[in-house]
């Protein structure tokens, strides 16, 4: 781990996580100034193995999100409340 304010040079590696993704970058140059992402882009290269296994885990991530089952969201209605404790007495 390298603290935020070390100052990069040319030629630096880096490896970016941000969740369950990470970036395995080479600093190709500097910028003066902060800039739109597509300018930023041109700043670094990033491996091709970096970038396949981001791409195999969105993949991944994305089909067991599909996968995974449906809740309502907040607490259950009057009647649902009811329907529960009904199914949840019968199954006693």
């Amino acid at each position: 781990r390298v603290k935020p304010a070390k100052l990069l040079k040319t030629g630096d590696a880096l490896i970016v996580r941000n969740g369950p993704f990470a970036w395995d970058m080479t600093v190709l140059a500097l910028s003066g100034r902060r800039g739109p992402a597509a300018q930023a882009a041109k700043l670094y290269r990033e491996s091709e193995e970096s970038r396949r296994m981001r791409e195999e885990k969105a993949a991944l991530l994305k089909t067991e999100r599909q996968s995974a089952p449906v809740y309502a969201k907040g607490r259950p209605t009057k009647k649902a409340r009811r329907q529960i404790l009904k199914f949840a007495q019968d199954h006693d």
